[in-house]
């Protein structure tokens, strides 16, 4: 097996390629672009995440013989296409909003200008992987600023694919988690591990008290008991009395956390263990960390919540042509009217206005020319790709630094947990009146 991914394609992109190489437009330059309607109900913003595994399996989309092998014996499309596909790789532009970045309803966060041809076959690869990593991404970034400076855990591998625990962990990463218990996406990413016992561990020993002390002699003083299998008070009290007030941290997995947080904070305090860290596991979200932040707790492990974007597991993103070369060589927007699905034609340039004080508080987007700068306008859109070659990192760690500092940009409003409008309005601009068109 090889590690192309040109077959992370549904059926109906080889089709209309086959169509379209018959009917003499496979080769008409076009501009599709990659957006959301809206957000999820609830949500202020979302945020973008994929790109740079996009961007990586990009330059592995291609049809080797193995590939046009199954789509011959299979009759997906007839030889003149698998000739095509032979001889296939994208050779053209991508524009898109950095890995990372907070977008909005009508945000063009990923725009391909290329042929019609070479374009339409990305959709699958290219929405399969930002409408994940997104949704993974935009729900942790909602855990991680309602934690503060409290850091986060992924810890959800158990509860998804395991191709998709490790892009969670990825994108759970890039949202602000300082670490993974995953670990393939350590290796791949280089993204920080943790993880000490679970309640098997315990369980596997005559006493707890045997469990504690094989492993703190295995793992040392700094490692962070599970206290929660038979009785938390006695357990605290006995992982004291076993490591002394070095102990590094004990984790609580079960019952009412808030309650439980500041009996055994004050536990830990009586005994003398005052910097040994509290950690709560077990079903956390976005509004249960918010819960206990007025509690002693100095950091959460999230699992299912996280990996399965907290409700929303995939970001509605839609991937649309939304302008090609006309007769006369000149571009010319086109769009889908249906109800309900609609979508604005021509291609897009998007910048993000801020005030005085550098908080956003518009997503400015021109159609077919750049919008209005009031002088301090960021630019959105960065060249990720060039004549088919990647132009910008496609790490985690880069993506991570951005989100930082677009969500700084946020106003307050736009991190609150409650029912709400977007967190900045989008608005449109076009050549031919500069009417401004406030978006849904």
């Amino acid at each position: 097996m090889t590690n192309r991914t040109s077959l992370f394609t549904d059926h109906y992109e080889l089709t209309m390629l086959q169509a379209a190489l018959a009917g003499g437009h496979a080769d008409r330059r076009c501009v599709f672009e990659a957006f959301t309607r809206r957000l999820p109900e609830g949500r202020r913003y979302g945020v973008v995440a994929g790109t740079g595994r996009f961007l990586d399996a990009l330059a592995d989309f291609t049809f080797g013989p193995e590939e046009i092998d199954f789509l011959r014996e299979t009759k997906v499309v007839n030889e003149q296409t698998l000739q095509w596909l032979t001889d296939y790789r994208f050779s053209g532009d991508i524009w898109g909003y950095a890995e990372g970045e907070c977008y909005f309803p009508g945000s063009p966060l990923l725009i391909v200008e290329s042929t019609f041809a070479e374009g339409v076959i990305l959709e699958t690869l290219l929405l399969s992987i930002l409408n994940h990593d997104s949704a993974v991404a935009a729900a942790a970034s909602r855990m991680t600023a309602t934690a503060g400076d409290r850091p986060c855990i992924e810890m959800g591998s158990r509860r998804t694919h395991e191709e998709s625990a490790v892009a969670a962990a990825r994108a759970a990463y890039i949202a602000g988690f300082g670490s993974t218990s995953n670990l393939e996406a350590g290796r791949r990413h280089g993204i920080p591990t943790r993880g000490t016992a679970a309640h098997s561990f315990t369980l596997l020993h005559d006493s707890e008290r045997e469990a504690f002390a094989a492993q703190l002699q295995s793992l040392g003083l700094d490692t962070t008991l599970l206290v929660d299998t038979y009785d938390v008070t006695a357990a605290v009290e006995l992982a004291v009395e076993l490591a002394g007030p070095g102990l590094g941290g004990v984790r609580l997995d079960s019952g009412d956390l808030v309650s439980q947080a500041h009996e055994v904070r004050a536990q830990l305090d009586g005994l003398g263990a005052r910097d040994t860290r509290i950690v709560v596991t077990s079903d956390l979200d976005e509004f249960a960390i918010a819960a206990l932040q007025a509690a002693p707790v100095d950091a959460y492990g999230v699992g299912t919540r996280v990996v399965t974007g907290s409700g929303a597991p995939a970001a509605g993103m839609v991937y649309k042509l939304v302008s090609r070369e006309g007769a006369d060589g000149k571009f010319e927007g086109v769009a889908k009217a249906s109800k309900d699905k609609a979508s604005v034609g021509g291609r897009k340039h998007a910048l993000r206005r801020r005030n005085s004080m550098g908080v956003a508080h518009e997503e400015r987007i021109g159609i077919d020319i750049t919008p209005t700068d009031d002088g301090d306008d960021r630019d959105l859109l960065v060249q990720l790709v060039s004549d088919g070659e990647v132009q910008v990192p496609t790490d985690a760690h880069t993506a991570r630094e951005h989100h930082t500092a677009s969500r700084a940009e946020l106003p307050t409003k736009g991190l609150r947990l409650s029912q709400g409008e977007p967190a900045i309005r989008t608005v449109y601009e076009d050549e031919a009146s500069r009417t401004e068109v406030e978006g849904d």
